[in-house]
C-alpha cells in the first residue's frame, strides 16, 4: 500500500482541526509531521516536527530524515485554512503514479472576503524559473526523487531553501499540473494584480533575491544554460543614420497622458539630433489630434498610423525601428510614462558611447497618476549585474525601463508582436549574444493608474501573462544551451 507523509507549518490547532481529522482517518497516510503544540493537541497519526527556520536549506534537509518510509510526502507551503475536495490526495497519487511525475500539484478553489472562486493554476515549463511561480499551496512529491535533489543541494541559503528544492526536483522529472479543483484555501492576499507586479524589487527583499539568484545560477549550470559575461564591445555605424537617437512612443487612446509624453521628449537637452517617433496604433479618441497639433509645431515629431490592424506594442516598436527615420539608438517612452529631467536622452547615449553595448536599461520610479511617488518607489533592478545578469534575467518578471537599443541589434532581433512581455523577450534574446548597460539613477517616472493594463487583471488573464513570459523564458533556456553545445 502507498505510504504518505503531510507536512503543515499549522501553529493553530483549532484553524485546522478538520483537516488534521480528516487526514487522521486517510488509511494511506502515514505521519502527519506538525508543530509541537498542534501535534500534542492532534494526538493520533500526529508527529511534532520543527517549523523554525521554514523555508531554509536546513528545513528541508530535516525533512529529509524523515522521509525513509513513506513513498509521497504532501506539503503545505504556507499557514492557510485549507479543506480537502474528495479523494483529492487520493488523485494526486494515482496521476503521480500514472506518469512517475516527481511533483503534482493542481487547481483550487480560494475564499475571499467570503466568496469562492476558483483559482486555476498553469503548467510548469523548464523556463519557469520565476521564483513566484504558484503551484498553490498543497503540493505532493514522490519521495525518491525528494531525497535525490535534496542531496545535491550543494548550498545553504534562509529563504531560499523551497525555491533551490524546486529546481533540484525538477531535474530529477516532470512536474505535473492536474487542472481539477482539488482543495480550498482561504486567501488573505486581496491585493490587486498591479500592486504585487513589483514585491520582488522591493528593497526589503534584497537578500532574499541574493539567495534566490545563487539558487538559479546553479541551476542553469546543472542545466548547461549559464552564460559566461559578454567581453567584446560593438562597433556603431553613425553614418547610417540622419539621427543619433529616436524616442519611441507605441499609443492607443491615451488622450489623458500623450501630451506629458511628447513634452518630456521635446524637452530634452542634448548634444546631438535626435527625433520622436509615435506610433498612433488607431485611436479612437483625441490622442491623433493632439498628436498631430504638437507635430505640426515640430518637425522633430514623426506621427505614424500603421497600414494594418493587427499591431501590438511590439509590433509598433517594430514600424517604428525599421523606418529610415529612426536614430542610432531607439529609446523606449511609454505613452503615460514621462522622462523625470531634461537630461535622460543624453545620459542613455552616453552609455552607449561608453561601454558599446546592445541595449541600456535605466531607472524608474513609480508615481500616480499625479506625479507623487507610490510604493515601492525606485526601481532599479539591482539583481542585474554585469557579470550575471543576463543569467538572473531567467528569474525575474522584467529587466526595468528606460529601455533603449543600438538600432541595427534590434532591427535584426525583432520584438515580438505582442501587448504583454514584448520587452521582457527582446532583452532575454539580445543579452543572450550582446552585452547590456544599466543606470542605476532614477531617469523615468513610470505611472501605475486604473488605466494601466495590468493595474487589476483576473486570474485567468495573469495566467496567461505567466504563461507567455514562462514560454519565452523555455524558448531562451533552450537557445543558451544549444549555444552552449
Amino acid at each position: 500500500m502507498i505510504r504518505i507523509n503531510c507536512y503543515l507549518p499549522i501553529h493553530n490547532y483549532e484553524s485546522a482541526a478538520g483537516l488534521i481529522s480528516e487526514l487522521q482517518t486517510n488509511a494511506v497516510i502515514q505521519n502527519i509531521y506538525l508543530p509541537e503544540e498542534t501535534a500534542t493537541k492532534a494526538g493520533g497519526k500526529a508527529r511534532s516536527f520543527l517549523y523554525e527556520g521554514f523555508g531554509s536549506t536546513s528545513w528541508v534537509k530535516a525533512l529529509k530524515e524523515t522521509l525513509a518510509s513513506a513513498d509521497y510526502a504532501v506539503l503545505l507551503t504556507k499557514s492557510t485554512t485549507l479543506s480537502l475536495g474528495q479523494f483529492s490526495i487520493e488523485r494526486m497519487v494515482s496521476v503521480a503514479e500514472a506518469i512517475n511525475a516527481a511533483k503534482v500539484y493542481s487547481d483550487y478553489y480560494e475564499i475571499k472576503e467570503g466568496q469562492l472562486s476558483a483559482h486555476p493554476v498553469i503548467d510548469y515549463q523548464e523556463g519557469s524559473l520565476r521564483d513566484d511561480f504558484n503551484f498553490g499551496p498543497l503540493v505532493l512529491y514522490r519521495t525518491n526523487a525528494l531525497r535525490k535533489a535534496i542531496d545535491k543541494m550543494t548550498m545553504d541559503f534562509d529563504s531560499a531553501g523551497l525555491y533551490y528544492l524546486r529546481l533540484k526536483m525538477s531535474q530529477q522529472g516532470a512536474f505535473v499540473r492536474i487542472p481539477e479543483f482539488l482543495y480550498t484555501i482561504d486567501e488573505t492576499d486581496l491585493r490587486k494584480s498591479g500592486q504585487k507586479l513589483f514585491d520582488y524589487v522591493d528593497p526589503k527583499n534584497r537578500s532574499v533575491q541574493i539567495e534566490m539568484e545563487q539558487a538559479v545560477t546553479e541551476h542553469l549550470k546543472d542545466v548547461g544554460a549559464w552564460l559566461a559575461p559578454e567581453s567584446g564591445m560593438l562597433e556603431f555605424d553613425n553614418s547610417a543614420f540622419g539621427q543619433k537617437a529616436s524616442v519611441v512612443i507605441p499609443v492607443r487612446n491615451r488622450e489623458k497622458t500623450i501630451a506629458d509624453a511628447i513634452e518630456s521628449v521635446l524637452a530634452q537637452k542634448t548634444s546631438f539630433a535626435f527625433n520622436l517617433i509615435i506610433v498612433d496604433n488607431h485611436s479612437t479618441d483625441k490622442t491623433s489630434e493632439i498628436i498631430r497639433s504638437y507635430a505640426e509645431k515640430d518637425k522633430r515629431i514623426v506621427h505614424i498610423i500603421p497600414g494594418q490592424n493587427d499591431l501590438g506594442i511590439g509590433g509598433c516598436w517594430n514600424l517604428a525601428v525599421h523606418d529610415a527615420r529612426c536614430g542610432m539608438f531607439a529609446v523606449q517612452l511609454d505613452s503615460d510614462d514621462i522622462y523625470k529631467d531634461e537630461n535622460t536622452l543624453q545620459k542613455i547615449v552616453e552609455v552607449f558611447e561608453q561601454e558599446k553595448c546592445a541595449m541600456v536599461v535605466g531607472t524608474y520610479q513609480l508615481v500616480n497618476f499625479k506625479l507623487e511617488e507610490i510604493p515601492p518607489g525606485i526601481i532599479d533592478h539591482r539583481e542585474w549585474t554585469p557579470d550575471n545578469g543576463k543569467n538572473n534575467a531567467l528569474r525575474i518578471n522584467g529587466l526595468g525601463a528606460p529601455r533603449a537599443f543600438y538600432t541595427p541589434v534590434l532591427r535584426d532581433v525583432k520584438i515580438p508582436n505582442v501587448s504583454y512581455g514584448e520587452d521582457y523577450a527582446v532583452g532575454l534574446a539580445i543579452s543572450r549574444d550582446y552585452s547590456i548597460g544599466r543606470i542605476y539613477e532614477n531617469l523615468y517616472l513610470c505611472r501605475r493608474w486604473d488605466d494601466n493594463s495590468d493595474a487589476a487583471l483576473d486570474i485567468v488573464k495573469v495566467n496567461a501573462h505567466n504563461t507567455y513570459k514562462d514560454r519565452i523564458r523555455t524558448i531562451e533556456l533552450k537557445a543558451r544551451q544549444r549555444k552552449n553545445a
